[in-house]
């Protein structure tokens, strides 16, 4: 599956950091983890710091899947905003659903701590109106998070123009959120794993998995065999096609990332990652090095070659709301990529088994705009269910959930 267009930043800065052997002989282990990107890193390091003998697979080289394109905001917020949720699922349901994700962010915080040198950075999120017929909305946002003990601050548009220098409505100001480099993260974790005695593998195609009673058995491409105790399909969006059941849909989004500008005219943007309530949402965040990094112009675009032909295009688009914005900034992309992202009806990731293939065939299906957090908190979830523990999340996180 072509996930990428383009000339994604991450693996442009990082290049190829290190190349795994493909699978070339029989293999067994407590668990399999397929996909060696950010979600599948993350998994494989909470199993094997728990004491499970991890292996993980990986179809490409590791990390060039959707890790490579990810623009890595780290946020607790959600896509569907708490208030929906809690119509959908109730109040205490969509607490929990954003306290695990501001969890997740002082998680991997810690880990990326232990890691060094992944471009870990915390932050405040601004969350603006679009429109002035946001506003209502985008209050009662407020309020909700408020009452729940979340850090929000409700900003006018004098606040606004004052603090930021741009025009809005209004917009919530939260002082949780974060940016790291998902390519390099999921590098220096599978790195570690492997130094630890884990086994890791790219160019490595799982083509059909046999779950019995007591374990699976996973064959490659190529007819190399794993038996496993469990297996973690932890590949993306081309874990879709394991399933039946369509639980989202494909879409495309577009970003891209400038030259370095001088600190004092990114000012608030060097810590404040930007978001607005339209939807499909522009966003943007510095980086590390001080780059613009923009997104968004998501469309409903899911074949590759049509994906490829749009970026230079959507770039352009990007580059110039950004200069409504924000006038005063030389906003002229240097690198322009899109990627394929998934969606949910209700914003929420998969994590868990699924009827179709019984308790050792486990997903974790990140999707969404929260991937890299949800991935933090999927980690946790599927640890329970290999070790047969309940997990607060598991059926609002899981398959069986309504809706």
């Amino acid at each position: 599956m072509d996930l990428k267009s383009g000339y994604p930043f991450w693996a442009i800065r990082n290049g190829l950091m290190h190349a795994y052997p493909p699978l070339a002989q029989a293999l067994r282990c407590d668990v399999l983890v397929v996909g060696g990107g950010i979600t599948g890193a993350l998994i494989a390091d909470e199993l094997a710091r728990h004491g499970h003998d991890v292996a993980v697979v990986e179809q490409r080289d590791i990390g060039w899947g959707s890790s490579a394109a990810s623009t890595a905001l780290l946020q607790y917020e959600i896509d569907t905003h708490m208030v929906d949720l809690a119509t959908r699922y109730g109040e205490d349901a969509a607490v929990l659903a954003y306290r695990a994700c501001a969890d997740a962010i002082g998680q991997l915080q810690a880990l990326s701590a232990e890691l060094r040198g992944v471009d870990f950075r915390r932050g405040d999120s601004l969350y603006y109106a679009s429109r002035n017929r946001h506003r209502s909305a985008l209050r009662a946002e407020y309020e909700l998070r408020r009452q729940h003990g979340f850090g929000v601050h409700w900003l006018e548009p004098g606040e606004i123009g004052d603090g930021y220098g741009f025009q809005a409505p209004a917009a919530i100001l939260s002082d949780l959120a974060a940016s790291v480099d998902p390519y390099r993260m999921a590098h220096r974790l599978l790195a570690r794993l492997q130094r630890r005695g884990a086994q890791v593998f790219d160019r490595t195609t799982i083509t059909r998995l046999q779950p019995t009673s007591r374990g699976v058995l996973a064959t490659t491409a190529d007819g190399m065999q794993v038996r496993c105790g469990h297996v973690v399909l932890a590949a993306g969006y081309a874990n879709a096609h394991w399933l039946d059941q369509r639980v989202a849909r494909n879409r495309s989004s577009y970003a891209f990332v400038t030259d370095p500008l001088p600190a004092a005219m990114l000012g608030p943007l060097r810590r404040t990652m930007l978001w607005e309530s339209a939807r499909p949402y522009l966003y943007l965040r510095s980086t590390a090095d001080l780059r613009l990094l923009v997104g968004g112009e998501d469309d409903a675009i899911d074949i590759p070659a049509r994906r490829d032909a749009r970026v230079e295009r959507k770039a352009r688009r990007l580059a110039a709301k950004v200069q409504r914005l924000f006038p005063q900034l030389p906003v002229t992309p240097a690198f322009a990529w899109a990627g394929t992202f998934a969606e949910t009806r209700d914003g929420l990731p998969f994590f868990g088994a699924h009827p179709q293939w019984g308790p050792r065939v486990l997903f974790a299906m990140a999707y969404g705009g929260n991937g890299i957090t949800y991935s933090m908190i999927g980690a946790g979830l599927l640890r329970a269910a290999i070790e047969r523990r309940r997990h607060r999340l598991a059926t609002l996180f899981g398959f069986t959930r309504p809706g």
